[in-house]
């Protein structure tokens, strides 16, 4: 039987947690096999810019910093299963990724 991988990424930890929940709840259901999720290592994205736009002054920087959250889940890939992941509900800061083999 195939395997649908999931890789769900988001800014937002919650949003990549309850889509990753719902999956694991859907496969749940229909009793297959699944693994996760897995949370994948966070990447932290920072920039640091001086506060003074002309540049005179002191020499101070604002750092600002985005975390991007990873989820993995691993799911039979039955025909009725994946129909229903398909039907999940998904906000615009999540971003989902499905690979079968």
């Amino acid at each position: 039987m195939p395997v649908a991988r999931i890789k769900i990424i988001s800014r937002n930890k919650r949003d990549a947690s309850s889509i990753a929940n719902q999956i694991v709840e859907i496969a749940k259901s229909i009793n297959i096999k699944f693994r996760g999720p897995i949370p994948l290592p966070t990447r932290r994205l920072k920039i640091a810019t001086r506060k003074t736009p002309c540049g005179d002054g002191s020499h101070t920087y604002e750092h600002w910093q985005m975390r991007i959250h990873k989820r993995l889940v691993e799911v039979d890939g039955s025909e009725q299963a994946l129909r229903q992941i398909m039907r999940i509900l998904v906000p615009d800061t999540v971003q989902i990724e499905m690979t079968i083999s």
